[in-house]
């Protein structure tokens, strides 16, 4: 056990890790339960004597894929479920006076699903080389994103309340995290896939102003926002399902929360493409809302307008993002999947025949399903990770990189898959061998980890055994490729890129 460390909310006491110190499970809201829930996030009830915080906290209710098995086990987390679940946890390697970098983890999952708590998420390495690491939990699904605002007399930013809940997270760390030996003016925001659009978001919403100074979006970027309109035809189809009228707050708040995770699955990714519209393409009913209150426009175009100036970027996605979701997710989640259509994208410009011959040019021998997965990547990550590093490009800087090498699980279906690149980041890839294979690469994980250690520490990701690595720029488009051996590559897949030109 540790001595004890006082936070504005009172004193808590962790436990000696692997690497440093661990305090798991300290509270920075109040509960969103009873009356509170579906309100913005309130500071946590103080307490009084020493909070054992030795154990993680409950996570917020959802559909976990990591039970299912396979290589979606890698994940999940075993932790029981409670709409009180605003807690976060620390790894540190001393508390003491000095002032680490800080690296702030938002943890993806569509929106409707994953934790703070997640073991692919251990600090512990990054404790080892100098940093104070947070994760944290936040509201997900219909409890964080429900758009009430125009339905229910009072409710304001409750299509945002899961990214309010990630900046009330940030207010605690600016607090307190000097008392855990961090530095509350060196603080970089990481996350990927929906953790990655959240940090994407962050980049746009002027309550985080100030609030951290670096961001690494893997995965994710600025594009998944949806409209009120979208948000609102969401939001009207959940209260139909959960039979309460709009306005009924009494009635939403006795819905058991059991309820509001089956909804948030049928709503979510069932019904998701009938309810969006001309916003089907971004493929989730649950997503961060252009409400004019929390955040008045798209998050890319409030970047591209210098919202995040002076903030340093890295910003990147796995080169074969999409096989995860066409070869690695259960047979009873594929079946409601629908199979690729890619014509959509390109209106009347481009016929599938042409777009998959483009692809096909760098892929040999490639089927046409390896195709269509290609192009989903890049529609849904790589296209929004490289208009972020443009936008971003003319007020700061940022790097870019890749993610190829490619698991060898599943007889190398899942390749350089969404999330691949976890293991390597957290630098814990030999407790994963069902998603990356039983010998995955120790120098991979030194070169991807050490980029991100040097990019919190100091703003860039230079150093180690990794190649010159120069700030993205519109003519040059440098990208770090970590693949079997890291790579600098300028403007890789360009043809494809330019297929894009002019669309989101």
């Amino acid at each position: 056990m540790t001595d004890p460390v006082r936070t504005t909310a009172g004193n808590v006491r962790g436990e000696q890790g692997a690497e440093g110190l661990v305090f798991r499970g300290i509270p920075f809201a109040a509960p969103p339960v009873g009356a509170r829930r579906f309100l913005p996030p309130a500071p946590p009830e103080p307490w009084e004597g020493v909070r054992d915080c030795t154990a993680f906290s409950p996570i917020c209710p959802q559909l976990q894929l990591g039970e299912m098995g396979g290589v979606m086990a890698a994940l999940g987390s075993a932790e029981p479920m409670d709409e009180d679940c605003l807690y976060l946890n620390v790894w540190t390697p001393a508390v003491d006076g000095a002032r680490r970098p800080v690296m702030v983890w938002i943890h993806g999952g569509a929106f409707t699903g994953g934790s703070g708590s997640t073991p692919l998420y251990d600090g512990s390495a990054f404790a080892r080389d100098g940093v104070v690491l947070v994760t944290l939990n936040y509201r997900l699904h219909a409890l964080g994103f429900l758009f009430l605002d125009e339905l229910f007399d009072g409710a304001r930013g409750t299509g945002n309340l899961g990214i309010l809940d990630q900046i009330a997270a940030l207010g605690w760390v600016r607090d307190n995290i000097a008392a855990f030996g961090g530095d509350p003016q060196n603080v970089t925001i990481f996350g990927e896939s929906a953790g990655g659009m959240s940090v994407g978001t962050l980049l746009a919403t002027p309550a985080a102003s100030g609030l951290f100074r670096r961001a690494i979006p893997q995965s994710g970027a600025g594009h998944h926002n949806l409209t009120a309109a979208a948000a609102g035809r969401v939001a009207a189809r959940v209260l139909e399902l959960l039979d309460v009228r709009p306005g009924d707050w009494e009635g939403l708040r006795a819905v058991p929360v059991e309820r509001f995770v089956e909804v948030g699955v049928q709503v979510g990714q069932m019904e998701a493409g009938g309810l969006l519209g001309d916003e089907a393409w971004t493929k989730m009913g649950f997503e961060p809302v252009i409400d004019g209150a929390t955040r008045p426009s798209m998050p890319i175009d409030a970047i591209r307008q210098g919202s995040a100036t002076g903030i340093d970027v890295l910003v990147g996605t796995c080169a074969e993002e999409w096989r995860l979701f066409m070869w690695g997710l259960p047979a009873e989640i594929q079946e409601f999947l629908p199979e690729p259509v890619i014509a959509p994208y390109f209106a009347a410009a481009r016929s599938e025949d042409e777009v998959l011959k483009i692809y096909g040019a760098s892929r040999p021998g490639a089927s046409r399903r390896d195709l269509l997965a290609a192009v989903e990547t890049d529609q849904m990550f790589t296209v929004p990770a490289v208009r972020l590093a443009e936008a971003e490009s003319a007020h700061g800087r940022v790097w870019m990189y890749r993610f190829s090498w490619q698991s060898p699980v599943l007889d190398g279906a899942l390749g350089a898959c969404h999330a691949m690149e976890l293991p390597f980041v957290f630098d814990v890839a030999d407790a994963a061998p069902g998603f990356v294979g039983e010998t995955p690469p120790a120098e991979l994980s030194r070169a991807v980890h050490g980029a991100w250690v040097r990019f919190a520490t100091t703003g860039d990701p230079n150093g180690g055994e990794l190649p010159e690595w120069p700030p993205y720029d519109l003519d040059r488009r440098p990208v770090m490729d970590f693949g079997d051996a890291a790579e600098l590559l300028e403007d890789p897949n360009s043809e494809e890129r330019r297929l894009w030109a002019g669309l989101r």
